[in-house]
């Protein structure tokens, strides 16, 4: 049976039984503790917590999914991968465990004919938490299955949660029995090899704390209702259903380990090094895939980094394999055509998802080419200096700036002898990671415990926002923080959080800032509102301090945004809107957006393009954007349903959970797009669009920045004045400026060329004096010295082997010269073939000198160069040189 006919009729059997089919939601977590979805209950977690009410009180999903904290196991094992669909049957408060056990053996063991999987019953073992009787009487009396084919189990295997706070309780797994070739019997307590788990139940009654490891948490108490939460792995019923050995070998992954064969050569099965590429190369491409598919773009950070480091693992995993060219448009091409059976908008957005796989492997592979020569530096340097340890700041260095797996420089240094301070990189990866998670969150919540958000959501609701038609009004306060502690009372000079039952203050989301303005009370008290966050779905908390008077919790009160603030970005919001219309106008469907941000009188917007947009095109679209805005084109804004949506052609935003009701933005017939924000009513209203230029932010991503209105005006005022200033000092019409500068330019440019040539003349002069002056060091003819300041190094490379080829060639010599240029001390030292025949190579002296400069350096033994950071240290080079010189020779 194959992949998609097992999605089919997971999805049939519950709908079937009362069940809404409920779509995968994007693998970009709507969470602010999770990077990507790892389980397939993600999606339903607010409903799980209460702080949203579900859409039915029975669903069923299959969901995608992405784990990446055991991604070095994978293809080492076969039980590893880090995509994987998770299919989920969900009760908020419905039927709990007799239900969801009685739904489970039904859709297991009925025929294939009736719907079902057909598994063998006798081959279905069960286990359960040790407490939990319950459970184990459905499975033993109501269902049938015998005693000895139950087993209980602690915390750590059959009590569920995400690891992270949030929803949890005690689970039952179905476990199928492939038979003794797997290994010894005695069920999944003694071998989860043979007896592999295929459906997981948790009946998710509880809510856990902060805690490590699947144990050390804490229960903090019931959920509002008890709730079902299952799923069973669609790759590990594949595997069962399809008859082979482990979950790379079915249908949806072995397609992508035979192109890899093709591409390479090498046959699954024929060597365990050579198999696990594979399976690496096969899990990660199609991961990929699904990420691109759903938004994401390499980067290195957060998500973004998660498919940097998989897509680089899969490219490197290929070099070893054998592959000398590009794979990656093979590879992703055969994962889409596959994958895309059971997600059809793979198919559709194909183009773009090859588009930013193929610019990451070319990234890669020059990245690969010019790390690699700073990696045999710094190997080169630790060896020479004693050591047999790569430094963690290395190997940071190398990941942080040319793209470098840690397991990839692990491998290339201990094929030099030399281990890596893994303790070490991970420190500094952890000190930026961390910092970068602290931001974001006090971003987002000023350092408030989420709780004391969701407090005020069970007590209040949820914030209503007026502010599409309004910008001030009456409003209540409902909640109140002082400092990130919940408190009834705020006074004069307190920074406060504050949430109100309705508001006219845009919460910043969608690439829109929020908005910003004052709070008025009754009483006078007056707050200064600088921020707005949506900290949990739908509660605005209005960031500020009070400026006047005691501001309390129930106090009625007037909010009023700023309405040129207001204004401002509501033009670069909609300006967005036109940039990306035209944008795909020009380039295609493959320049989606990728991100955005709105702020009074400019914006940028982030889309996909493999290379950068030529300078003419560019022109063309700000061109089409101000013919837009001439036009005079009403805005309008009505809210449907998703599908209604799509059937109209409206745009969405890569990476955006959108509910089954969605507010779509039109801009006359130019522009249609999914968009919560504010928007102009007329494109009259932008009265200019400025486009400053673009540029590259991430492989595959570029980076437009923008101007509107007044903002636009005054940049183009200024420019103005410029071209006026530069027609004086040229004196020329303006359309003559770049004729003119051009030949400015090039005359100084010749000039420059002759002085260097002089200069260049001037240091080889020298070249005769140095080779006569020559010291003999038990018949070897040494030449050392400082040339004049300023000699670059090209110059200074010359005037070595200038030197060097005036001692008579069966004379052995070593020619050491420096120089300071830029402020910095450069060497270049050379041998010829009867110095190093007496062991002198120039690689060894520079850097001896190298480090006495407080550099480094490196080359091939005939010549090499080197610097640092010490023009002072110049004198002791030389002698360091030249007593190395003497031990040698």
């Amino acid at each position: 049976m194959e992949s998609a006919e097992i999605r089919r009729r997971w999805l049939s059997f519950f709908e079937e039984r009362g069940h809404t089919v409920v779509p995968s939601a994007s693998l970009i977590a709507d969470d602010p503790t999770l990077l990507l979805v790892p389980a397939g209950m993600v999606p339903f977690k607010p409903y799980f917590l209460g702080e949203a009410k579900p859409p039915a009180p029975r669903a069923t999903s299959v969901q995608k999914c992405v784990r990446t904290p055991d991604i070095e196991e994978v293809g080492k094992t076969t039980r590893h991968g880090t995509f994987f669909q998770m299919c989920g049957n969900f009760s908020f408060g419905d039927y709990f465990k007799e239900g969801a056990i009685t739904y489970a053996w039904e859709l297991l063991t009925s025929s294939v004919a009736d719907g079902g999987f057909g598994l063998d019953p006798e081959r279905l073992w069960i286990t359960v938490y040790l407490d939990d009787d319950e459970a184990e009487q459905i499975w033993r009396d109501k269902i049938g299955v015998p005693a000895e084919r139950i087993q209980r189990l602690g915390k750590k295997d059959n009590f569920w949660s995400m690891g992270v706070p949030g929803p949890c309780g005690p689970c039952s797994e179905i476990n199928y029995d492939r038979g003794p070739e797997f290994g010894e019997e005695g069920g999944p307590a003694v071998n989860d090899e043979r007896y592999v788990e295929i459906w997981n139940l948790v009946f998710m009654q509880y809510e856990r704390g902060a805690g490590e490891g699947k144990e050390d948490f804490p229960i903090l108490g019931d959920l509002p209702s008890k709730n079902i939460d299952t799923g069973l792995g669609l790759e590990r019923l594949a595997m069962i259903l399809q008859g082979v050995q482990n979950m790379y070998e079915t249908d949806t992954l072995r397609v992508v380990m035979d192109k890899a064969t093709e591409l390479t050569g090498v046959r699954y099965g024929a060597d365990h090094g050579s198999d696990v590429s594979l399976r690496v190369v096969a899990d990660h491409i199609r991961t990929s895939v699904m990420l691109i598919g759903d938004g994401v773009t390499p980067g290195n950070e957060g998500r973004g980094y998660v498919l940097r480091r998989i897509m680089r693992r899969a490219i490197r995993n290929m070099r070893l394999l054998g592959a000398t060219g590009p794979v990656v448009a093979d590879l992703a091409g055969t994962v889409i055509t596959t994958m895309g059976e059971q997600y059809p908008e793979l198919i559709t957005d194909r183009k773009r998802i090859e588009t930013v796989a193929v610019a990451e492997e070319a990234a890669f592979l020059k990245a690969l080419k010019g790390g690699t020569n700073i990696l045999d530096t710094a190997i080169t340097d630790t060896k020479a200096g004693g050591g047999t340890v790569l430094a963690g700041e290395k190997a940071f260095l190398l990941h942080d700036t040319w793209g470098f797996p840690i397991d990839l420089t692990l491998e290339m240094a201990a094929e030099q002898g030399l281990s890596v301070d893994e303790d070490g990189f991970r420190r500094l990866m952890k000190e930026q990671r961390d910092k970068a998670k602290a931001d974001a969150k006090a971003k987002k919540t000023g350092h408030a415990d989420l709780s004391a958000y969701r407090s005020v959501a069970d007590s209040s609701g949820s914030t209503e926002f007026t502010g599409y038609s309004a910008t001030e009004g009456e409003s209540t306060i409902v909640g109140l923080l002082v400092d990130g502690v919940p408190s009834p009372a705020a006074t004069e000079g307190d920074e406060v959080e504050v949430v109100l039952d309705r508001t006219p203050f845009y919460a910043e989301g969608g690439g829109q800032l929020a908005d910003q303005g004052r709070i008025k009370l009754d009483t006078g008290a007056v707050i200064e509102i600088r921020d707005v966050q949506q900290p949990v779905p739908g509660v605005s908390v209005h960031k500020g301090s009070v400026q006047v008077g005691e501001v309390t919790v129930g106090a009625s009160a007037y909010a009023a945004i700023d309405i040129n603030r207001r204004r401002a970005i509501a033009r670069a919001h909609s300006a967005t809107h036109l940039t990306h219309q035209a944008l795909r106008d020009a380039l295609g469907p493959t320049a989606a957006q990728a991100g955005s941000e709105n702020s009074p009188g400019r914006f940028r917007f982030d889309f996909g393009s493999p290379a950068a947009v030529p300078g003419t095109v560019l022109t063309d679209v700000e061109q089409k954007i101000n013919e837009v805005l001439a036009r005079e084109l009403d805005v309008q804004a009505e809210v449907m349903s998703i599908d209604e949506a799509k059937k109209q052609g409206a745009i969405a935003e890569f990476g955006e959970k959108y509910g089954e009701r969605v507010r779509v933005v039109t801009i006359g017939d130019f522009s249609k797009e999914l968009c919560g924000g504010t928007h102009v009513h007329n494109t009259s209203q932008l009265g200019l669009v400025k486009l400053l230029g673009e540029s590259s932010i991430g492989s595959g991503v570029r980076r437009i920045e923008a101007l509107v209105g007044v903002d636009a005006y005054n940049f183009l005022a200024k420019e103005h004045t410029v071209v006026a200033q530069l027609q004086e000092l040229v004196k020329g019409r303006s359309e003559e400026l770049p004729e003119k500068i051009s030949g400015m330019l090039a005359k100084l440019k010749d000039a420059e060329k002759e002085i260097e040539r002089f200069r260049a003349e001037k240091v080889l002069q020298a070249a005769a004096g140095l080779a006569s002056g020559a010291k003999d060091v038990r018949g070897l003819a040494l030449v050392t010295g400082q040339v004049p300041d300023g000699t670059g190094a090209d110059d200074l490379r010359k005037l070595v082997l200038d030197v060097r080829g005036r001692i008579p060639g069966d004379r052995p010599a070593v020619v050491a010269l420096f120089s300071v240029a830029n402020g910095r001390p450069v060497t270049v030292i050379a041998t010829n073939e009867a110095g190093r025949e007496r062991g002198l190579k120039a690689g060894d002296l520079v850097r001896a000198a190298a480090k006495t400069l407080g550099g480094g350096g490196g080359g091939k033994p005939d010549v090499a160069q080197g610097g640092g950071q010490n023009p002072a240290a110049i004198g002791d080079a030389v002698a360091a040189v030249e007593r190395l010189v003497a031990e040698t020779a």
